[in-house]
């Protein structure tokens, strides 16, 4: 499914890619849709949007390296979502493999009840089964056809006992979800039958109670039909969800539909794509009701109605033409004018807006500039088609130097749209050095007057506003405004574009122009005059107000930190830990895996550029890092200063 020259050649996957898999499973055929996301952390975004849709996952370790950095970070984001999931540790007959030590990792750094239900006979060269602890049988696969069937033999002698350990730690946790395999467990275990166990574990996965965990090797094709297997019969369907939430977008009020073919249409566009022969694509999740070809959708978040020409299954970046798409789900389609990713598209009878998608910021940037006369058109065109499907890629443009900067959540991330700039756009540019995504944050309180006002001829303009300002009490981001104006001494049509004026100024913070990403207002007092105050008044009120009181509100920078984790022999630890705390970094633990060492350490990315290069060469290329963007942390004052002072200084030198 990797079908992009980029993916390729650098054997990752970079962009999400949706088929459809019909599946056989005693007797009866099921239909899936399949989504396969990038596991780096600088595609987040395409974790996050199809995680969004899909109902259930199998999530994937390497039996070698086992949890990973950006495990965890996945992990976290399909807890956000709520996504049932089996877990498949591949790579089984790879030097190093050890299952049992994926599943205990499982459980302790992703803190989840990972439950075996499987024990691998034989490792590494010698993996040629498992002992399947449902049915309590051993299984080997077959090499003539590629391990697509098996042959059912004895349990090994040398794994019997392993095997009934595990056999009742199974029975223990599903005898919780199900009060007669309880019974049966106290009185005979042995009368407990196949189908009992996985009903019981079913109910335990889709209350994301337990992480079935099963193994391995999908490039020989070992365990991959088990798997599947285990999805038919564990993981959720699209009618296991009573209904999906939304709310009404003219009341306001909760509103649900069921995934029945019967209701309205509602669907949930996740992704928008370019296609050189059929332009540009919305995937979509269907939830309920049925979308034909050549009908209309109503878009609940630009209140339009849409044209969709043409519905598509998708199979990788192949289309595949079919007449209507059916509640659950997912397809592509063509012919729309205005549709984000996010946006709910829904029946204009009955509206509905289902819950969105949260994406994280950018935190590196490069500043970027055409080649030659004759890119300049061709690069504003290619930007805004890469930032319509990546909500991950923000562009500005720098308004003292006058250049375009691009910014994205790592160095991989803006390699990649560089290269597909020149590849798929024809777009030569040059790139300037990166740049950190710093932010400005607010320390303390404090109480200002502003006074806007302004006398031109006729009628004059004028506002007055007292308020206070500073840090947010929660832990959210964001603007937290607080109206407190009693007696109407301003009136209550001036209070939204104080509101507005305040956030837009967070845009551009009193320090050095970074963006503030948290802070409340208190709007406690003011005037107004009745013939010169307006809306506009009250907003450039705000702004000014922020610029002056925000200098006084205690300003800090903040600046992305990184956690690093590296994987390295013994006897490149000292210079490597030495490195790091070169570059600020704060050592989080030593730790062995596969008979190497792992140092982790946050590090902030100011000091982390080329710093898989340098590690090559400290290590003679035999250590590899991973990198995943962690917090944001105050500069060190000295640091700070010399920051903001380069930033001034280059508006100055200008």
């Amino acid at each position: 499914m990797d079908w992009m020259a980029q993916e390729q050649e650098r054997g990752i996957t970079i962009t999400s890619a949706a088929t459809t898999v019909n599946w056989s499973y005693k007797g009866e055929k099921y239909h899936v849709n399949v989504i396969d996301t990038p596991g780096h952390v600088d595609f987040t975004v395409e974790v996050n949007r199809s995680l969004r849709v899909l109902d259930g996952l199998v999530f994937l370790f390497s039996a070698v390296d086992g949890v990973e950095p950006q495990s965890e970070t996945n992990w976290r984001l399909a807890n956000n979502y709520n996504v049932p999931r089996i877990g498949f540790v591949n790579k089984m007959d790879r030097a190093g493999a050890d299952f049992l030590n994926v599943c205990k990792q499982v459980k302790e750094i992703l803190g989840s009840h990972a439950l075996p239900l499987q024990l691998p006979i034989g490792s590494e060269d010698t993996f040629k089964g498992v002992v399947d602890l449902v049915n309590f049988r051993g299984i080997q696969w077959n090499e003539h056809d590629k391990g697509m069937t098996f042959t059912e033999i004895p349990i090994p002698a040398d794994l019997e006992e392993e095997a009934k350990e595990y056999r009742e730690k199974l029975l223990e946790a599903v005898a919780e979800f199900d009060e007669k395999i309880m019974e049966k467990y106290f009185d005979d275990p042995s009368t407990i039958t196949e189908d009992e166990i996985l009903t019981a574990l079913r109910k335990a996965v889709i209350a994301m109670k337990v992480v079935p965990m099963v193994c391995g090797s999908s490039f020989k094709n070992k365990g991959v039909q088990t798997m599947l297997d285990y999805v038919m019969a564990l993981l959720p369907s699209p009618l296991d969800k009573e209904s999906i939430k939304g709310t009404d977008p003219d009341t306001g009020e909760e509103i649900s539909r069921k995934p029945d073919e019967k209701e309205a249409f509602t669907a949930l566009a996740f992704k928008i794509a370019t296609d050189p022969y059929v332009g540009r694509l919305c995937f979509i999740r269907a939830y309920s009701g049925i979308l034909e070809s050549g009908s209309y959708v109503y878009n609940s978040r630009s209140g339009n109605k849409e044209r969709i020409s043409r519905v598509f299954q998708m199979h990788a970046n192949k289309q595949n033409q079919i007449e209507r798409l059916h509640a659950g789900d997912i397809g592509a389609v063509v012919g729309f004018k205005d549709i984000k990713t996010g946006d709910t598209l829904c029946d204009e009878k009955s509206k509905i807006v289902l819950e969105s998608m949260t994406f994280p910021d950018p935190v590196i940037g490069y500043a970027i500039e055409p080649k030659t006369q004759a890119d300049v058109d061709k690069m504003g065109m290619a930007i805004a088609k890469l930032v319509e499907e990546d909500p991950t890629l923000h562009v500005s443009t720098d308004q003292e130097t006058g250049q375009t900067i691009l910014r994205g959540m790592g160095e991989l991330h803006l390699e990649i749209i560089i290269d597909r700039m020149r590849r798929e756009f024809k777009v030569e540019v040059n790139q300037g050095a990166p740049q950190v995504a710093y932010k400005e944050s607010l320390t303390k309180n404090f109480e200002h007057r502003e006074v806007y006002k302004k006398q031109t001829g006729g009628k004059g303009k004028f506002a007055d506003i007292v308020f206070e300002i500073g840090p947010r009490q929660d832990d959210k981001t964001g603007l937290d405004f607080a109206n407190e104006i009693v007696g109407g001494v301003i009136p209550r049509e001036f209070i939204s574009p104080i509101e507005k004026g305040f956030r837009e100024a967070m845009s551009n913070g009193p320090l050095a122009g970074y963006p503030v990403e948290a802070m409340r207002v208190r709007l406690f007092h003011g005037s107004f005059h009745d013939v010169d105050s307006d809306a506009l008044s009250f907003e450039l009120a705000a702004r000014g107000g922020f610029r002056e009181a925000a200098k006084n509100a205690g300003p800090k920078l903040m600046e992305p930190i990184m956690s690093v984790e590296v994987l390295c022999p013994d006897e490149y630890m000292g210079p490597i830990t030495g490195d790091l705390n070169r570059r600020r970094g704060i050592m989080k633990g030593m730790d062995t895996k596969a008979g190497s060492q792992v140092i982790k350490a946050d590090v902030p990315l100011s000091e982390l550029f080329g710093y898989v290069t340098d590690l090559r060469t400290i290590s003679s290329g035999r250590a590899t890092a991973t990198l995943t963007f962690s917090h944001y942390e105050f500069v060190p004052s000295n640091l700070a200063d010399s920051i903001i002072a380069k930033v001034k200084g280059a508006a100055v030198t200008k």
